[in-house]
């Protein structure tokens, strides 16, 4: 259903939605989106740049002035559909587009905060969403805003009336897919991964022709499993299967093996990839499928125009923790001996942060971040993990009655010494800014049997807090040395995306409500302001008329909640809701 400009009626015309709302904007086109890092009037990809660095060179909001930030406008999404809101806004031309909870898209005058229309989609009653019922944003290609959705669609939506211009059905959301992820849009394609490793499906990425969603080609990402392109509307395999059936897989557990895409993806053109990372292999339980797993829990180069994977890069080969590996994949360049370095970084759920050569895959450094890690000693020189025996939970034919394996403590706990909430990069203090979270679980393993739309896990766990004085841990890294050089202790997880600016400035929310600015440099606080839910959204920062807007999404929900154990019970109190909050300096502010 489509709701048009401010007074919410169903749209007549083009002609009257836009008399309503404004003149049309110009269309997106690809030079928008490879120079989205560097343009500071529009953000128009997912991540302010295809690389996801979240670094904006804007600096009239800063150290000096940030205090005198205040809010200009705040928008709400409405209904009784108020579960966790992941999104970041994306800006072209004045209007602001975000996606909200259950599947639904908003366009937003960004000078008001006036609705200039709103889409819902009509999600079917048996969607099988793991981790809550959210969206993490929209992609911009041309007049058009593209999302995923609940039930494994992409949607094209004309950027000015709402109306649906195509629809995909990318899997079957009775099997358990789905799309929680922002799609990013590379050389005039649509790609997009899905979620759904925990119902026991196969993890995927597909490219589509973003002007009209046919589809260009698809890659697999359980090792076994074909990809194919297709030329002429024609299937064809790419001849790259990725590895044979069976040969790190036991048997045929790799046609049920889970390695779900499910973050989305970054790009560098300098190298002409696409990196997206892969979740848990299915079931949790790791004695079921002894091997490695391929392409679980891993970094995976694909070529843009083929989808063939060029390298990968494994973080937790047979992992039995839930660790995934489908963090972002940040690239970024630095100088060591003189030699320009093509490098990128992650902050893997299972608590260690690495660096890779971006060209090959090669492994450049790796160390932990988070402070607590059971599973591993440490790294090997290729960056495999060196695995403690002891802390694998232990498989349950070892037990008397076969139905529950020994229990072990763990750190981190499965969701990660970093969840999906994106880290920043600053090209200025040349420092990662990693959203982190202090916590480990109980967990024991449970046979289990693969059944379509059910879900496959064949664990069982119980998180906790490590600390009682915090959980989330805001960190200043320096990927080059491995050194945290400022850190912000948060009394509840931290769940939100992270920008900063040209402007010496830090920028995240906490699920207390807060948004707050702090000291690139030194991680001093400089503003905070409580938008009344907790935020668990990306904030984005770019200039209109000759000012710096700085926008973040409310409204308190995740995972979190949902899976944390002991660890939700810190945050039952904490409020839903559903809100867009726009800030900004005073009108001429020196």
């Amino acid at each position: 259903m489509i709701k048009t400009c401010k007074n919410n009626k169903l749209s007549l015309s083009l002609c009257i939605t836009l008399a309503l709302c404004g003149a049309a904007s110009a269309n997106v086109t690809d030079k928008d989106i490879a120079n989205d890092q560097v343009t500071t009037h529009d953000v128009v990809s997912y991540g302010m740049g295809l690389k996801g660095q979240r670094y904006s060179p804007l600096s009239m909001i800063n150290t000096s002035t940030v205090k005198e930030m205040r809010p200009v406008w705040a928008f709400s999404l409405g209904g009784e559909k108020q579960r966790g809101q992941e999104s970041q806004p994306m800006i072209k031309d004045g209007v602001m587009y975000i996606t909200g909870s259950y599947s639904r898209v908003y366009a937003i005058d960004a000078r008001t905060g006036d609705e200039l229309w709103q889409y819902d989609a009509r999600l079917p009653d048996g969607i099988m969403p793991c981790c809550d019922v959210i969206n993490r944003g929209v992609a911009l290609y041309g007049d058009l805003v593209i999302f995923g959705t609940l039930d494994a669609k992409l949607v094209a939506l004309n950027k000015d009336t709402g109306k649906v211009v195509w629809k995909k059905k990318v899997e079957d959301y009775k099997a358990g897919y789905s799309i929680t992820a922002a799609p990013i849009v590379v050389k005039g394609n649509i790609i997009t991964g899905v979620s759904g490793g925990e119902f026991g499906i196969v993890g995927k990425v597909r490219a589509y022709n973003a002007l009209n969603g046919q589809l260009v080609w698809e890659r697999p990402t359980v090792e076994g499993h074909m990809g194919y392109i297709w030329k002429d509307g024609k299937k064809i395999e790419n001849g790259i299967s990725g590895g044979k059936p069976g040969q790190t897989w036991p048997g045929d557990l790799w046609k049920s093996g889970g390695a779900a895409p499910w973050l989305g993806g970054t790009y560098d053109a300098d190298v002409d990839l696409l990196f997206f990372g892969t979740g848990n292999p299915a079931p949790w339980n790791s004695h079921l499928r002894p091997g490695d797993n391929y392409f679980s829990a891993s970094r995976l180069a694909i070529d843009p125009d083929t989808g063939k994977i060029v390298w990968h890069f494994q973080t937790t080969p047979h992992d039995g923790w839930d660790y995934d590996g489908v963090n972002e994949l940040i690239p970024f360049d630095y100088t060591d001996k003189g030699k320009t370095i093509k490098a990128a970084a992650t902050a893997d759920r299972n608590g260690f942060f690495y660096v890779l050569n971006r060209e090959n895959g090669d492994f450049i450094r790796g160390f932990p971040f988070s402070d607590k890690i059971t599973w591993a000693s440490g790294l090997d020189s290729n960056g495999r993990p060196i695995f403690v025996e002891a802390g694998r939970p232990g498989n349950p034919m070892d037990s008397k009655d076969g139905k529950e394996g020994k229990t072990v403590v763990a750190a981190p706990s499965f969701l990660g010494g970093k969840n999906w909430m994106p880290m920043a990069y600053s090209q200025d203090t040349e420092l990662f800014y990693v959203p982190s979270n202090e916590w480990e679980m109980d967990i024991w393993n449970e046979p289990t049997a693969y059944k379509k739309g059910a879900a496959y896990l064949g664990a069982g766990f119980t998180i906790k807090a490590i600390n009682e004085e915090y959980i989330g841990v805001l960190k200043a890294i320096d990927p080059k040395t491995g050194k945290e050089v400022w850190r912000y202790k948060n009394y509840s997880p931290l769940w939100g995306g992270i920008l900063t600016t040209g402007g010496n400035l830090v920028f995240m929310g906490n699920p207390e409500g807060y948004l707050l600015a702090m000291n690139a440099q030194t991680g001093e606080i400089k503003y905070k302001f409580n938008t009344g839910s907790g935020i668990v959204g990306s904030p984005v920062t770019w200039d209109m008329d000759g000012e710096q807007y700085v926008s973040v999404l409310s409204g308190w929900g995740g995972a979190v909640p949902l899976w944390g154990g002991d660890v939700a019970k810190r945050i039952k109190h904490l409020n839903q809701g559903g809100t867009v909050w726009t800030f900004k300096l005073p009108k001429n502010y020196n």
